[in-house]
């Protein structure tokens, strides 16, 4: 395991093309985000994919979630955005919100325990960001933690949980949030919210109108 330390604001390029190339050799990277530190591998990929459930000791019967690094390529991971849901999207991304999508054909099951929707993302960090878009392709991206376990502010409370796994650790500082995103499933209708973060109910709902919790 190698440790990259990087600027938040304005990350070294020669890191995240390491981290990068990790990600696409199929090993398992920590990155900080704007929420709190992540654990990212190829969602292409079933077996790192599987390395992550190893990682965080859950046993694949829980969806992952992915991040991508625009809305454009939200089409990489899922179906498509529904029409009343793009607004949400256009005013949120990047940003601490992740909507639950139907999953591309192409997106491995094994990223989402069986189901047919994922969870997508565009962070709104420098560095995953970059992450995301020298990768190419979606990137699970779930909290470097064990599964039950609270989610790590710090690259060092993130390698303390899932270190062992892991081949590039991208150091950013401390995250700046340090609450994991607001999860808003816009698969059903009306939308639901499945997990509260950053971005509050009434948030949501101006913007949706109606959404059960």
């Amino acid at each position: 395991m190698i440790t990259l330390r990087v600027d938040p604001d304005n990350p070294d390029m020669k890191a995240i093309r390491a981290a990068a190339d990790a990600i696409r050799a199929g090993e398992l990277v920590i990155f900080p985000t704007e929420t709190v530190y992540g654990l990212a591998a190829d969602a292409m990929n079933p077996k790192a994919v599987k390395k992550v459930y190893d990682a965080k000791g859950r046993l694949g019967k829980e969806p992952l979630p992915v991040q991508v690094g625009s809305i454009e390529d939200v089409s990489k991971a899922a179906e498509f955005i529904p029409e009343r849901a793009r607004p949400l999207a256009d005013r949120y991304w990047p940003g601490p919100l992740t909507l639950v999508l139907m999953k591309s054909a192409s997106l491995p099951s094994s990223v989402t325990a069986g189901r047919e929707t994922v969870g997508v993302r565009v962070p709104d960090h420098p560095v995953a960001l970059a992450l995301a878009r020298e990768v190419g392709s979606p990137i699970v991206a779930t909290s470097a933690n064990l599964s039950g376990d609270a989610a790590p502010r710090t690259a060092g409370q993130a390698v303390s949980a899932v270190g062992a796994h892991v081949t590039v650790v991208l150091d950013g500082g401390e995250s700046r949030l340090g609450v994991s995103s607001t999860v808003v499933d816009v698969s059903v209708s009306p939308a639901r919210i499945l997990r509260r973060g950053t971005i509050g109910v009434d948030e949501i709902r101006k913007v949706l109108g109606e959404v059960e919790e």
